[in-house]
């Protein structure tokens, strides 16, 4: 099919990539512009820049999509689809009306689930254990249009942020390649999606990312998981510092919150204030890998000596 797409993180390279593999005609790439980043603040350009160029696809970056030059540019394409990967801009009513087949967006959840910007770490932190990939009709309001296909995936034990979103990316990467199929068969069967249903996966804040000792060891495991590598949970220590927490598990114990229970071979183990473990959601809380400000990754043991941290001591 003769296409346009539009996306910017690394998420959506495994489907651009696909598409020029299945020999589809991208007429044009539309991305985010490049931006400062790293240390020296260099110009950076997104993942699906880079991606497009290796192609030789045509690249255009708009500060934003209501320029009229960017629908122009659009309709010189005229692509019969325009394919919406994790594009971060949104979609003006004459773009969206542009391609006679219209915008279809793959989007990380079993939609109408984990609406919003961060699906992927929403679900984990919220304890599920499936999640998935959908296709569907980019409409007003955002990630609510009809269903095309839905894939699942599940969530693994030991699975973080990262983990997820790689096989998420290249499940989606296959399910856009059967959607764009359908699309050209006439096949097409779009469902609504059930409002009764719907939750939300905003953009991550603060807060989201802050270890509040005072819940249960498991539901700080999953925000751990769901934070990690990036944009990482952590927990506040002595001198206004932050404490990065990669990994972590829960243990029996029963100690306040924040109190050193034990300091094992690899771990650093403090309580939850949430009991002994024998209960549902209660025990404590074991820090395997940390990364203190500034610093480099360590095991959660290595960094209670180099504080050392004892029991009875506090951290967070």
């Amino acid at each position: 099919m003769r296409l346009a797409f539009m996306g910017s993180p690394i998420f959506a390279v495994a489907t651009l990539t696909r598409l020029v593999a299945d020999g589809h005609g991208v007429g044009l790439v539309v991305t985010q512009p490049d931006r400062p980043a790293g240390r020296g603040q260099a110009l950076r350009p997104p993942p699906v820049k880079q991606a497009a160029l290796r192609h030789g696809l045509p690249v255009l970056q708009p500060e934003t999509l209501s320029d009229p030059a960017v629908l122009d540019r659009l309709r010189s394409v005229r692509p019969e689809v325009i394919v919406v990967v994790a594009f971060g801009q949104f979609l003006p009513r004459a773009l969206r009306e542009l391609p006679p087949q219209g915008c279809i967006n793959l989007h990380a959840s079993l939609l109408p689930k984990f609406r919003g910007a961060a699906p992927i770490q929403r679900a984990i932190m919220a304890g599920e254990d499936t999640t998935g990939v959908t296709i569907m009709r980019v409409e007003e309001r955002m990630d609510t249009g009809p269903m095309l296909l839905r894939r699942a995936c599940p969530i693994h034990p030991g699975d973080d942020a990262a983990s997820l979103h790689d096989r998420l990316a290249a499940l989606g990467a296959e399910a856009l390649a059967e959607a764009l199929a359908l699309l050209a068969r006439g096949e097409a069967v779009w469902t609504p999606q059930d409002e009764r249903l719907a939750s939300l996966a905003p953009k991550l804040t603060d807060a989201d990312c802050r270890l509040d000792l005072t819940r249960p060891p498991g539901t700080l495991v999953n925000q751990v998981r769901g934070l990690s590598p990036a944009p990482g949970a952590y927990l506040p220590v002595e001198g206004g510092r932050r404490l990065k927490v990669l990994r972590a598990e829960a243990r029996p114990g029963a100690g306040a919150p924040g109190m050193v229970l034990a300091v094992e071979e690899a771990a650093l183990v403090i309580g939850t204030g949430t009991g002994t473990g024998t209960g549902a959601g209660a025990g404590a809380f074991a820090l395997l890998e940390v990364q203190p400000e500034g610093k480099r990754r360590m095991s959660g043991a290595e960094y209670a000596r180099g504080q050392r941290l004892g029991a009875g001591d506090r951290c967070g």
